[in-house]
């Protein structure tokens, strides 16, 4: 298995976490839906279909970007912030959004009860709409070590998904996150970082995590986040680089933008901005629904990312 070279620095693997988490969702969303090996047959890449233009980021990247300038604004975590800026993109009407996110973020409740009371009445809420947006949270909060950072990853998951499995697996991803921005094997890391995992979920998660485990293997769609993070994993740990894992991830089939933006995230920090593919970020671009006319590119994402880091690091 390749190793994170000497020459890519922290910065760099900063951008290629937030950046590569984008250009996978992007990969991934003409493909939504779809049955496994479709990508592979086709071979086409940020051409757009699927209701999507060439390059174009869905919900996930537009709900990340959200969470990372509302902690750079505040300069941390401020909850009904985030809240409320992801209430006004739902208001936006976005091409894409999850139900239970859509409910969650439009049944009236206030920032700290709207959640609970979705999984209170559906007693369903374990999908991966917190994983997937969570590549900007999960470098701001590389500082914080693992116990700050999986805390963090709980909490702004808790704002749209109750159930504490959806917790458990973001916080699992800040904390792989975390170790491969510090230039470190983040699959070396997996024992330890479920040995922080919530007792109840614990199990679960290992199953998934485990070097044994194959996507065919899973029990769920891979819109739940037990197999969506697994996936993402599996991606890394049986590949050698960026756009080899992010295609594989995408070759799954099924929430193929959801999991390549997981692995996009995951492959980025352990590789770096560089292993990105050009054709990849060029087209790329993220609108922002409710926002006005706000688009982001590569550009300003890299930006973005930078920024993120420099809090880490202050």
């Amino acid at each position: 298995m390749t190793t994170t070279t000497t020459t890519t620095t922290r910065a760099d693997r900063a951008v290629g976490a937030v950046l590569g988490s984008a250009a996978g969702d992007a990969l991934g969303a003409p493909y939504e839906f779809g049955p496994p090996g479709q990508f592979g047959e086709r071979g086409e890449e940020m051409l757009g279909g699927g209701g999507w233009d060439p390059g174009e980021a869905t919900d996930d990247t537009q709900m990340a970007v959200l969470v990372g300038e509302s902690l750079l604004e505040h300069g941390g975590l401020e909850l009904p912030d985030i809240f409320g800026r992801f209430q006004q993109w739902a208001a936006g009407r976005p091409k894409d959004i999850g139900l239970q996110t859509e409910d969650v973020l439009t049944n009236g409740e206030p920032w700290d009860r709207a959640a609970a009371l979705h999984f209170r009445i559906n007693a369903r809420a374990a999908g991966n709409g917190s994983l997937m947006r969570a590549a900007t949270s999960a470098v701001y909060f590389a500082g914080a070590g693992r116990e700050g950072t999986m805390d963090a990853a709980r909490r702004i998951a808790a704002l749209t998904h109750g159930d504490r499995a959806a917790w458990e697996g973001t916080a699992v991803l800040h904390e792989l996150v975390r170790v491969a921005l510090d230039g470190a094997d983040p699959l070396a890391a997996l024992p330890a970082t479920l040995d922080a995992v919530h007792p109840r979920h614990r199990e679960r998660y290992a199953v998934v995590l485990d070097p044994a485990w194959h996507p065919d293997l899973a029990t769920e769609f891979n819109g739940a986040v037990w197999p969506c993070l697994g996936s993402a994993v599996w991606a890394l740990r049986t590949t050698s680089g960026f756009a080899e894992a992010v295609r594989a991830a995408v070759d799954l089939g099924g929430d193929t933008d959801t999991v390549a933006a997981v692995t996009g995230a995951l492959a980025g920090a352990r590789y770096g901005e560089q292993a990105i593919p050009d054709h990849w970020t060029k087209p790329l671009h993220v609108p922002l629904p409710g926002f006005g006319t706000r688009v982001l590119h590569a550009d300003t994402l890299r930006t973005l990312a930078r920024r993120l880091a420099s809090e880490a690091d202050a």
